[in-house]
This record gives structure tokens, C-alpha cells and sequence, in this order.
């Protein structure tokens, strides 16, 4: 007997809810990175770092078998590198200066 052979037109769901996470994660970048060619940079970056921090929190909550695709090495390293990713990112909105035009 062989394996049966998955139907192509079915639609493919995420399988975990850190899946739908990560999805979630790429979307706010994606915004994110709009809004800054867009011309408010400010803004696209916080909505980066958000999205990063979002990200950090769910691997921290979530099982190792719930984290889908937001595990990709230890818990510990990829919370430590959402976390300083995001805040730098927010920081870094907040404190340079505004340049003249």
C-alpha cells in the first residue's frame, strides 16, 4: 500500500499556535516595514519591535511542542534575542533625534 496522496487544493493551516504567532510576527514586520517607506519611520520601527516582543512573549509562554515555528534554539536564546531585537528597535525610534529636512 502507499501513502495516500494529499489533496493540492487544500488549504494548509498552521499546525501550532506558535505557527499563527509567527504569522502574526511576520505580518507586523511587513506592516512595519510599509510604514517606514512610507515615510514614518518612527512608527514602522515600533510596530517592528512590538511584533518582535509579541513574538518573545508566546516563546516564553508556550510548550516547546506549541512554539510551532517561533523555536528555533534554545527557550532561553530565542526569548533573550526577541526581547533585545524588539526593545532595540523601540528604543532606537524614540531616542535619535529628529534630522532636518
Amino acid at each position: 500500500m502507499s501513502a495516500p496522496v494529499p489533496d493540492p487544493t487544500s488549504r494548509r493551516l498552521t499546525q501550532t499556535v506558535g505557527g499563527t504567532v509567527y504569522i502574526v510576527v511576520v505580518a507586523m514586520t511587513c506592516v512595519g516595514l510599509g510604514i517606514v517607506v512610507a515615510g514614518a519611520w518612527r512608527t514602522g520601527l515600533v510596530w517592528m519591535g512590538v511584533g518582535l516582543l509579541l513574538g518573545s512573549l508566546s516563546r516564553a509562554v508556550l510548550s516547546e511542542r506549541a512554539a510551532g515555528m517561533l523555536r528555533v534554539r534554545r527557550r532561553w536564546s530565542d526569548v533573550l534575542m526577541l526581547t533585545v531585537a524588539g526593545i532595540t528597535l523601540i528604543v532606537l525610534a524614540v531616542i535619535v533625534p529628529a534630522q532636518p529636512l
